[in-house]
Order: structure tokens, then C-alpha cells, then sequence
């Protein structure tokens, strides 16, 4: 089936929206520094023009094919260290529908590859798991312009910093939130870990029951 490069003639127009290819995507993804980028747990991408998430999408699959290599002693150890290669994964477009899109296009690859090791190991789906992919894609994929740093409603763009603190020996990660305004990222700012924008300091958090509910404060333990 032929690839579309563009929606419309009036968007490419208007938003100079066009689509990249796969076989481009994955051509690029291919130079040397990218590919061992990609193959990196906690090496971190921003696409400023995520469009449907081509690139995002792609990257992620090459992380979660590295994490079923290097951290699959079990299901649980995979839940944990997938959700971590999520946390890398940043996105921002001008388009709503396309920033919505590119979330679900990620969401659908954690699903496929999360499906994949619950099969590998005789498991069961998490629900905790998957909303907490939800959760981490919905902070990470932003609406708005990249250039003005800021969203459709003219507030500051906010990306959120996944700090692991505890990854040595073990299944369960414990992750600490940190809250950045695209001109903070800009700016080199560093803030004490765990600071949101509203100057609040979150606990540390287990990722694979990662709060995505009311009380981010809260240390949820796996059971």
C-alpha cells in the first residue's frame, strides 16, 4: 500500500505539513550516532514536529526490541524497564489531531510489544502496566508550537524529566518526576529532583504501578 507524505494540499500549504516515509525514517535512524541513540535505555529524543509519530514511533520500537535483549529475566523486569525506555520518548505538533495520533501510534507499539513478552513469559496483560504507558505518553506528547515554546492556548510547553534512582540489581524501578518548561530545557535550568512547576516536590514513584491517578506524592510499592 502506497504511504501518504501529505493529508492535504491545504495543510501542506498552510502548516507545511508533510510525512516522512518509513523507508527514510528508518534510513536515518540507521546513521551510526542515531542507531546507538536509539539502542539506548535512557537516551532521551525530542521530535519538535512529531506529526504521527513516524520517527517516535520507529525509535521506540528499536528501544523495546532492547529491552526484551537486555532486560527480560521476567515479565516484570520488562514492565519496568520498557516503561523507562517510554519515559525517553518526547514529541510536540501545532496539529491536535496529529499530536493525538502520534500518542496513539506509540500506545499501540508498547501494546504490541508488551503483548509480545506477556506471551513470552506465560503472563497476564497489566492494566496498571498499559494505563501507566498512557500516562507517560500523554505528559511526553505535547500540543503546540515549537517554536514559541509554548501550547495551543499560549502557556508555557512542559515536559517532564523521568529520573530512575534505584536501577542497579533490581526489577522494580523507582522513578522521581521533574517539571520543565521548554525555555527552562532551553536555558540549561536544573531544579532539584522531583520539582514541579508549581515548586512541589513529588516522592519517588514505582514505575510499573506508576501513579497515574490523583496523588502523585504517594510511594506506591509493587505487590
Amino acid at each position: 500500500m502506497k504511504e501518504e507524505i501529505i493529508k492535504s494540499k491545504l495543510r501542506a500549504q498552510k502548516h507545511g505539513e508533510v510525512f516522512t516515509p518509513k523507508r527514510i525514517v528508518n534510513k536515518m535512524l540507521d546513521i551510526p550516532e542515531v542507531k546507538d541513540a536509539c539502542e539506548n535505555l535512557t537516551a532521551t529524543f525530542l521530535e519538535p514536529a512529531a506529526g504521527e509519530g513516524a520517527f517516535l514511533v520507529a525509535i521506540l520500537e528499536r528501544k523495546l526490541n532492547m529491552v526484551s535483549e537486555k532486560y527480560n529475566k521476567d515479565l516484570t523486569q520488562y514492565e519496568n524497564y520498557s516503561l523507562l525506555a517510554l519515559t525517553t520518548l518526547y514529541g510536540i505538533d501545532l496539529l491536535e489531531d496529529n499530536a493525538q495520533t502520534c500518542g496513539m501510534n506509540m500506545f499501540q507499539q508498547y501494546y504490541d510489544k508488551y503483548k509480545e513478552q506477556v506471551e513470552h513469559h506465560n503472563g497476564e496483560l497489566k492494566q496498571k502496566v498499559l494505563d501507566s504507558a498512557k500516562k507517560i505518553i500523554s505528559l511526553n506528547i505535547c500540543n503546540g508550537n515549537f517554536l514559541t515554546r509554548k501550547s495551543v492556548d499560549g502557556s508555557p510547553l512542559v515536559f517532564s524529566e523521568w529520573q530512575p534512582i534505584n536501577m542497579r540489581k533490581t526489577s522494580n524501578i523507582k522513578i522521581q518526576r521533574t517539571e520543565y518548561t521548554l525555555d527552562e530545557i532551553y536555558g540549561s535550568v536544573k531544579k532539584e529532583n522531583g520539582r514541579a512547576i508549581n515548586n512541589f516536590i513529588k516522592e519517588p514513584v514505582q514505575l510499573d504501578l506508576f501513579d497515574f491517578l490523583e496523588d502523585e506524592s504517594e510511594n506506591i510499592n509493587a505487590s
